[in-house]
């Protein structure tokens, strides 16, 4: 095929795109999309076959083509593929948008429920059918004309809107660089990352070192860097960024605004008190109160610890280390200095055993001795030299899935972490006219630090849980065993459970075994001593008082700011303070421009969801409780797991696979347990 965004024979052509093939190829795709659905309308006999599957088979070209550029331009943005990627945004939108809203669709899949062979379907194919006309209502189907022609118009903003608030974050981080000339200002810093910074100067051709607020970069700073002012520097520039502060091109304060505006809308003409009403609709929370009610109680149990834990860096930073007033910009020095006083270690010693050999080795280990599934390096053309690929077959050797690992950091990838899917297992004809199973394929992507001087990338414990984290995330798309593509894999579960695989697969990185056996120091090859191991367990819930209240305030803000704010006589950065008045121990300057940054709530999937972290981790860490309850059953609990809740996507709710899996219904009293905030760890 000339333009490789057709051409669906096999795995993603990512070397040959160009921006030159988005329009053609989406074009084309749109055509068919089109020509499917207005065949879809005037199907007379509506059943599975005449009608769901083959709209099912030409949209879905079209999202995964679709879904390649949006790839693309998160992990390899240049300008003409942003261009290219804007241009043809708001053509997929509305596509989207008249699909949602399309009412012979909605009838043909309403005389799909009402027929004599929707009783004979099994409890998938009824998922699918019930979600489509949920779906339909609240994509506006039941709108008059206009109502219609107006969702439609916000949907289509709200795209561009997004896109643009995202590349704006990216663009501020990229075009911030602070050259040091003088060594003796990063003394405190680890030798990668020093290296790193000596090999940026050198790309620009300079002498000295230069520091951006890639997180590779700025993390370590910020825990490390003895010198204050350095400290500040980077807190100072990463905190305006994409504001009013900074270049007026790419100041978000105006987007939140206008998003926040027209979701209100989008709510109202859909009949909803409110776009936090709205967003609950797909999601396993039952209201607005009961997501705040919910935080509220939470942060009532951790505020005490995170007040201490806020109490105990003060002083520590007064008594030992002279900083008499603990800015923001101290906060995550002190704290490192603090453990390393408390528990015997620092985070830069550790990291020095963490390879990305080792790692990778022991995750995999993890994922085949929990699910009896093998883990092997494959070959795929990729976007970038860096990128690796990977395959998970069964014990018989067959495909179940396909992976890309892009780790580190670089210019033109989207900061951050996260998983995305490039194709959902699905059952699909074949030219013998027979059927085959379509295998999923997932990107991983994280940020990290890559290795100089031919060293192996070495990473921090919190990068390991980070890689696990998403690991998780991509397990529940590559072992789900559903083949209809609306629940399978994440498809269709409730937003605030995706996250449930996820968190359960971070408990993994704090078990001895598996620790020992993804460790190697970079210059001896020793395992991590247990002495160490035994300092990071003690540590594991230091500051776990601070760390929650800081994700309630964001979860809060998320539900306050699409609930009932009142954007006339109110502003976003009065209500953010009202929110930190309440549960924030530690508060960023009043220059601080956090929700111009805040690009989960903004331009990712998660408006009115933010909460979604805390309520998946009462699940997550209730569902890890039954591994530890039974240690001596690892692969039996596994298979139980993968049975009840990896291989089950979206065919059933949420809460129905838990209390599969666990027997009842969730409790937060694992989550506490394990956050050292249960009632006798006060």
């Amino acid at each position: 095929m000339d333009n490789p965004l057709l051409d669906f024979s096999g795995l993603p052509r990512f070397d040959a795109i160009r921006a030159e093939h988005v329009a053609p190829a989406i074009d084309t795709l749109l055509a068919e999309a089109e020509a499917a659905v207005s065949h879809a309308e005037t199907v007379a006999a509506v059943t599975w076959s005449s009608f769901v599957t083959p709209l099912e088979d030409a949209t879905e070209r079209l999202w995964r083509s679709w879904g390649q550029v949006a790839h693309l331009q998160a992990v390899a943005d240049t300008p003409e593929l942003r261009e290219a990627y804007n241009a043809n945004l708001p053509k997929v939108t509305r596509f989207g948008a008249a699909l949602g809203q399309n009412l012979a669709l909605f009838a043909q899949y309403r005389a799909l429920a009402t027929s004599p062979e929707f009783a004979q379907y099994d409890a998938t194919r009824r998922k699918v059918i019930d979600n489509a006309l949920r779906d339909f209502r609240l994509g506006g189907a039941e709108l008059d004309d206009a109502g219609k022609a107006r969702f439609a118009a916000i949907q289509e903003e709200l795209s561009a809107l997004s896109a643009t608030f995202s590349q704006n974050v990216l663009d501020a981080t990229d075009a911030f660089s602070l050259h040091i000339d003088d060594e003796a200002r990063l003394s405190g810093l680890p030798a990668d990352v020093i290296a790193a910074a000596r090999a940026a100067a050198e790309k620009a051709g300079k002498s000295g070192w230069t520091l951006t607020l890639k997180m590779p970069c700025y993390l370590p700073v910020q825990a490390y860097a003895g010198d204050r002012g350095l400290r500040e520097a980077l807190y100072r520039a990463s905190g305006v960024r994409a504001s009013e502060q900074g270049p007026a091109a790419l100041d978000n304060s105006g987007h939140v605004d206008r998003i926040l505006a027209l979701r209100a809308e989008l709510a109202e003409l859909l009949g909803f008190a409110s776009y936090a009403d709205y967003s609950l609709a797909t999601k396993m929370a039952q209201s607005p109160a009961a997501v705040l009610a919910f935080l509220r109680d939470l942060a009532s149990r951790a505020l005490p610890f995170a007040r201490r834990d806020r109490e105990e860096l003060e002083a520590f930073a007064r008594d030992e280390l002279g900083i008499d007033d603990l800015q923001p910009w101290d906060v995550a020095y002190a704290s490192d200095k603090l453990k390393q006083a408390r528990y015997g270690y620092s985070g830069q010693e550790v990291k020095r055993y963490f390879t990305e050999p080792k790692v990778l080795a022991g995750l995999f280990e993890v994922i085949e001795s929990l699910y009896g599934v093998r883990v092997r390096e494959d070959g795929a053309p990729t976007w970038h030299a860096d990128v690796r690929f990977f395959r998970l077959e069964d014990r018989d050797g067959r495909l179940l899935g396909q992976c890309y690992l892009d780790l580190y950091a670089r210019e033109g990838k989207r900061g951050g972490a996260w998983m995305d899917d490039g194709r959902n297992r699905r059952v699909i004809a074949t030219d013998t006219l027979t059927q085959a199973v379509q295998t999923p394929l997932v990107y991983l992507v994280c940020n990290f630090g890559k290795g100089v001087d031919s060293q192996p990338a070495t990473f921090s414990h919190d990068e390991v849980t980070t890689l696990f984290h998403e690991m998780g995330h991509g397990l529940h798309q590559l072992l789900t065993a559903i083949d209809i593509l609306p629940v399978a894999g994440i498809n269709g579960v409730e937003w605030d459970a995706v996250e449930l695989p996820s968190q359960f697969m971070e408990n993994f990185c704090w078990e001895w075994a598996r620790v020992q056996a993804m460790t190697a120091h970079l210059d001896t090859g020793a395992s991590l001593p247990r002495a160490l191991f035994d300092g990071m367990l003690a540590a594991r819930n230091f500051q776990s008082g601070m760390a929650t209240v800081r994700q309630l305030e964001f979860a809060l803000f998320d539900m306050a700011i699409h609930g009932d704010f009142d954007a006339v006589h109110d502003s976003v950065a009065a209500l953010l303070e009202r929110i930190r008045d309440e549960v924030a121990v530690n508060r960023p300057p009043a220059w601080h421009r956090f929700p111009q940054q805040f690009s989960h709530i903004f331009a990712g999937g998660y408006a009115a969801g933010y909460y979604s972290y805390k309520w998946a981790e009462v699940l997550s860490a209730d569902a890890y409780a039954a591994f530890e309850e039974a240690p001596e059953r690892l692969a039996e609990t596994g298979a139980r797991f993968l049975a009840e809740v990896l291989s089950r996507g979206g065919s059933r709710s949420a809460l129905e696979n838990f209390t599969a899996f666990r027997g009842r219904p969730p409790s937060i009293d694992a989550l506490l347990r394990h956050a050292g905030m249960a009632e006798n760890a006060a």
